[in-house]
């Protein structure tokens, strides 16, 4: 359940459309204030932090864990169809997380379901390994 806003500020609303602009992709806290610092916003780290707890308590933002060493992800929140269905994919190249997007998981979700009496969470659900881009570095 989303909490009540505190306040919103010219700040908050230039942190949340840029990650909106994002199209659903993942950011972390790191990337979005390196946005910001790179076009000379004047925002600081602290409050990209703050505001994005913000946003994912109100329910605008998605926040991801996906290991104990890399930071959150970040994602807008389009509406909340849609991401329970799929799994995300870490890459422990580059750091990247992708959404897999299969019509086998169903099949496997079913699986675990009906054999294993165990319900998977898709949104916590993540695969590691190494993406197509850092595999083809040479």
């Amino acid at each position: 359940m989303a909490r009540p806003e505190k306040y919103n500020t010219k700040q908050r609303d230039i942190i949340y459309g840029h990650v909106a602009a994002l199209g659903g992709e993942h950011a972390t806290a790191a990337q979005i204030y390196n946005h910001f610092r790179l076009t000379g916003a004047q925002i600081g780290r602290a409050t990209v932090y703050r505001h994005l707890e913000e946003l994912v308590g109100a329910g605008k933002l998605r926040k991801f864990l996906t290991d104990g060493t890399s930071g959150a992800c970040y994602q807008y929140i389009e509406s909340d169809e849609g991401c329970a269905e799929h799994l995300h994919l870490k890459c422990e190249g580059c750091g990247a997380l992708q959404h897999l997007e299969c019509d086998a998981l169903g099949d496997i979700a079913r699986h675990m379901a009906d054999k294993h009496a165990f319900v998977v969470n898709s949104l916590k659900t993540v695969l590691y390994g190494i993406c197509d881009g850092c595999m083809h570095k040479t």
